[in-house]
């Protein structure tokens, strides 16, 4: 009778829900196209995409750099985070999917109690129950709630994977751009201690001049200044190195006392050639494509399963067990219990509740869309950006070394002339300052190209692998 009038009941709210279903929001398809240019700005025809190691910082060929990528893989404290954070996605996700699966609960209970003799027709006395029992709930997810939301759950737990390669490509990159600096710090500290034992010599020689009258006070001190000014550009180099030393030590996740790098000269650092490959493999390549457009598919898993709230959820409920009086006879078959029910509940009036929860994740599903718009055309910006550096810092280095080159050879035969007694000692200055700052832009060019090289393999999402790639042939 019970059950019969669970049916009764089920069968005259099922119309009522189904009136209501009319109020129900709906869902519409939202096309992702984001707008993929056919070729990479500045990328020759007829160049060919290069099968890329996945541990790029090995191709600049230096083993120090290689043991600070591999420290700062197994140390970072940034990478450590973002898998603990891996750790709790899975578990969101195996929770999101708990109600995908009936529950079950086991008790067991002993009751003891003792009833009082007040009333004169009863007697008193005491009494020991003993229950066993099984009770378990099942919820149909007839409109898809359920597994909506543990949709959303996996799709999270991807998006929070694709969030640690971005925190790891991040800082093997912050790992290689500050090793580079520390190179560069160095060696310019070299080439100012260089010239400054050169400048020192140009000066005794013109302290010798006015001993004997051919040269004046005015030429000391103007090379007195130049020598000075070469002292003073070491301290903010230094700094600069042990600044970039301290924050290695930080990225492999030690303290700077029990971190050394001892560096090598920068032009010791080979420049690997690289080939982006097709524009369309930058949305497989990138992890911050890939992270936003799980976090935009977990979006519209939240949104189909804020919409299926609207409908009825109907609960299936079954319990049973053993009930007796002694222990000894608990699971005797005549003392089984059981019991079945179904329930449905229909939202009716919440307030507008579920039509705020709805709008609130529907606005989210727009916020993230657009941002995986944004994402990707920030992509190819970026792999634009790092493309132009790479090719216009060559440019920029090759002819920094022709303008070395010609400096040297003006200061060469400057200096020759000084010590011939033909030339002005103002033209020599001039040499001089000019081949002591191209040796100081030539440094920091190569600094600027290796950095380039760095962005473009973090704008490419890493370093890929795989023979297909060897075959893509540039736009």
């Amino acid at each position: 009778m019970h059950v019969h009038w669970l049916k009764i009941r089920v069968l005259c709210l099922l119309p009522f829900g189904l009136t209501l279903a009319g109020c129900v929001p709906q869902l519409t398809e939202v096309a992702i196209n984001p707008d993929i240019p056919a070729h990479f700005e500045g990328v020759k025809a007829n160049q060919r995409a290069v099968n890329l190691n996945a541990d790029w910082w090995r191709n600049f060929h230096l083993p120090e750099l290689s043991r600070i990528a591999k420290e700062t893989l197994e140390s970072n404290f940034d990478i450590a985070v973002a898998q603990a954070q891996i750790e709790q996605a899975e578990a969101a996700a195996r929770l999101a999917g708990v109600p995908l699966l009936p529950s079950a609960t086991l008790t067991s209970n002993v009751t003891h109690s003792k009833s009082s003799n007040f009333d004169s027709s009863r007697s008193a006395g005491e009494q020991t129950v003993h229950d066993l029992g099984l009770s378990a709930s099942y919820e149909i997810d007839f409109w898809g709630k359920n597994r909506a939301a543990a949709r959303a759950g996996a799709e999270n737990l991807l998006a929070s994977q694709y969030d640690a390669q971005i925190i790891r490509l991040s800082s093997l990159a912050a790992a290689a751009n500050g090793y580079f600096q520390v190179l560069a710090s160095r060696q310019r500290i070299a080439l100012a201690q260089a010239n400054i034992k050169d400048a020192s010599s140009v000066l005794r020689l013109i302290q010798q001049r006015v001993a004997v009258g051919t040269a004046t006070g005015l030429n000391v001190a103007q090379q007195q200044n130049l020598v000075d000014n070469l002292r003073a550009s070491i301290p903010p180099l230094q700094l600069s190195a042990s600044q970039n030393v301290s924050a290695l030590a930080l990225l492999t996740g030690r303290p700077p006392e029990r971190f050394s790098a001892k560096g090598a000269r920068l032009s010791a650092a080979h420049l690997p050639s690289i080939a982006p490959g097709l524009p369309s493999r930058l949305l497989a390549r990138r992890p911050d494509i890939e992270a936003a457009e799980a976090q935009l598919e977990a979006a519209s898993a939240n949104l189909a399963s804020a919409r299926a709230a609207f409908f009825p959820s109907i609960q299936l409920t079954a319990s049973g067990g053993f009930q007796s009086f002694a222990l000894n006879t608990l699971l005797d078959p005549k003392n089984t219990f059981y019991s079945l029910a179904a329930g449905l509940t229909q939202p009716i009036f919440d307030n507008g509740k579920l039509q705020a929860t709805f709008d609130q994740t529907l606005g989210n599903n727009h916020q993230l869309l657009a941002n995986y718009h944004k994402v990707v055309v920030s992509a190819f910006t970026d792999v634009d950006k790092a493309l132009a550096s790479v090719r216009y810092l060559a440019a920029q280095e090759a002819l920094q070394r022709r303008s070395l080159a010609s400096a040297r050879t003006a200061y060469d035969l400057s200096r020759k002339q000084l010590l011939e007694g033909t030339i002005d000692l103002v033209t020599l200055l001039n040499t001089q300052t000019a081949v002591y700052q191209a040796q100081d832009a030539l440094v920091q060019t190569r600094l600027g190209r290796l950095q380039a090289v760095v962005s473009l393999y973090q704008a490419l999402g890493g370093g890929w692998e795989g023979p297909e790639l060897a075959k893509v042939t540039m736009q």
